[in-house]
């Protein structure tokens, strides 16, 4: 039902016919690809990411971390954009937060109120911040800053402020807000 597996009938004996018996019925996985990860991690995300500066920078002759500030923040961009079309047409400062908050965590950061911004309580990408931290959390910047400049500077900031439990970066509210989640 939750379509795992596929399912098929085949008589397995190689007997024919009348009196040949009930054909079997064979399991599969199946075609598609299923990942569960508690707290949720976006790997795949990073991995497009990374895969598409390094095909820009190796097209361009740019420098591969040039490339990817580039491919990170017209990823936000686009997250961002999405955040404003669930705001609705003409969004109030308040409707554009919330749909922003709610573009998050369908991204797995898990956004928390605190004060005049919000912390993000899980960072999507957390195995590959122990490898390579720099790297990561300056991609995860320009992720969260294109965000935040799609739904309007005027609205939301990211600034990296690396902390232990949390994501590297957190998202500051141009006026206080208070958020009821």
């Amino acid at each position: 039902a939750d379509g795992l597996l596929t399912t098929e009938y085949r008589r397995l004996s190689g007997r024919q016919g009348p009196g040949a018996g009930r054909p079997a019925k064979l399991y599969r996985r199946a075609e598609g690809e299923l990942t569960v990860s508690l707290p949720e991690r976006r790997y795949d995300l990073a991995a497009r990411l990374l895969a598409g500066a390094v095909d820009e920078a190796t097209r361009t002759d740019i420098p591969v971390a040039q490339a990817l500030t580039r491919i990170a923040t017209e990823r936000g961009r686009r997250l961002g954009d999405r955040a404003r079309e669930l705001a609705g047409k003409r969004p109030s400062r308040r409707a554009l937060i919330d749909a922003a908050l709610l573009v998050l965590d369908e991204q797995g950061y898990e956004p928390r109120p605190d004060a005049d911004a919000f912390v993000l309580a899980n960072c999507p990408f957390h195995a590959l911040v122990d490898e390579q931290r720099d790297l990561v959390c300056g991609m995860n910047h320009d992720l969260l800053s294109g965000m935040a400049g799609a739904v309007g500077d005027d609205v939301l900031a990211a600034r990296l402020e690396p902390s232990d439990g949390t994501c590297c970066v957190r998202l500051h509210a141009s006026a206080p807000v208070t958020r009821g989640r």
